[in-house]
C-alpha cells in the first residue's frame, strides 16, 4: 500500500511535559483518515508538527514518499484550527490575499469558489458570514494551491446540522477529485459517515490504526480503545 503520509515515533514536549509520544502514523493515499480522540489527546500538535508550524522534539516525517521538506508543503493544504480571514474584506477578496501571497492565479479563486459553493456571496463581507461559511471559505484557501494532501483539523466545530451535512458532502468531493484527506475530529457520529482509515490517539499516544468498513461500530471501538480495552 502506498502512503502519502507517515510519521515514525514522533514526539513533541513542552519542557518535561510530553504532549505527543511515539506516534507513527501512516495514512494511504486517496483515504479519508480520521484522526480521533478526546480533546487534548495531540491530535492538533500532530497535524502542526505534518505542516510545520511546530518542530518535532524528535522522530520522522515523510510525504509524499520523501522525508519531510518546507517545500513539500506547496502539495499539502490544511486548516488548522479556525480559519484566518478578513471580515472586512469578501470571500473573494480573502482568496485574492492569499492568492497573491503565494503566486497563485486569480483564476484559480473562481475555482475554489465553486467548489465549496461560496461563488454567489459577491460583495457580502466575510463578517456577515455564518460559521458554515466561514468554515468553507477557509477551506478554499487551504485548496488554491491544488494540493493533493488536505488536513482539516475539527472542521465541524460549532457548525449547525446543516452546516454539518453540507461539510459531509463537500469533504466526500475531495477524495472524488484524488485528494487525501486528514479528518481531525472527536465528533465519532459525524465521521463514522467519512472516513475509510482511522487513528486513535489517547494521551498523546497512538492506541489504534486502522481501515474501517460501514459495519464497524467505530463509537464502540473508539471507547474500548480510549479506555484501555484494546491496543494496537
Amino acid at each position: 500500500m502506498e502512503y502519502i503520509l507517515e510519521t515514525r515515533n514522533l514526539k513533541k514536549s513542552y519542557g518535561k511535559h510530553l504532549v505527543v509520544d511515539d506516534i507513527s502514523l501512516k495514512v494511504p493515499r486517496g483515504s479519508i483518515y480520521g484522526l480521533l480522540g478526546p480533546n487534548g489527546a495531540g491530535k492538533s500538535t500532530t497535524l502542526k508538527m505534518v505542516t510545520g508550524l511546530l518542530h518535532p522534539t524528535s522522530g520522522e516525517i515523510f510525504v509524499f514518499g520523501e522525508r519531510w521538506r518546507r517545500e513539500h508543503l506547496d502539495r499539502i493544504g490544511a486548516l488548522i484550527e479556525s480559519p484566518a480571514l478578513y471580515g472586512n474584506l469578501t470571500a473573494h477578496e480573502n482568496l485574492l490575499v492569499h492568492a497573491r501571497l503565494i503566486g497563485i492565479a486569480d483564476e484559480r479563486i473562481k475555482e475554489v469558489l465553486e467548489i465549496v459553493d461560496l461563488n454567489d456571496t459577491g460583495k457580502k463581507l466575510v463578517s456577515q458570514f455564518s460559521t458554515g461559511m466561514r468554515q468553507r471559505l477557509g477551506i478554499a484557501i487551504a485548496l488554491l494551491g491544488n494540493p493533493d494532501l488536505l488536513i482539516l483539523d475539527e472542521p465541524s466545530n460549532g457548525l449547525d446540522p446543516i452546516g454539518i451535512q453540507n461539510l459531509r458532502e463537500l469533504i466526500k468531493s475531495f477524495q472524488k477529485m484524488g485528494i487525501t484527506v486528514i479528518l481531525s475530529s472527536h465528533i465519532l457520529t459525524e465521521v463514522s459517515k467519512l472516513v475509510d482509515t482511522i487513528g486513535i490517539i489517547s494521551n498523546g499516544k497512538l492506541k489504534y490504526q486502522g481501515t474501517i468498513d460501514e459495519k464497524q461500530d467505530i463509537e464502540q471501538l473508539f471507547f474500548n480503545v480510549v479506555r484501555g480495552e484494546k491496543n494496537d
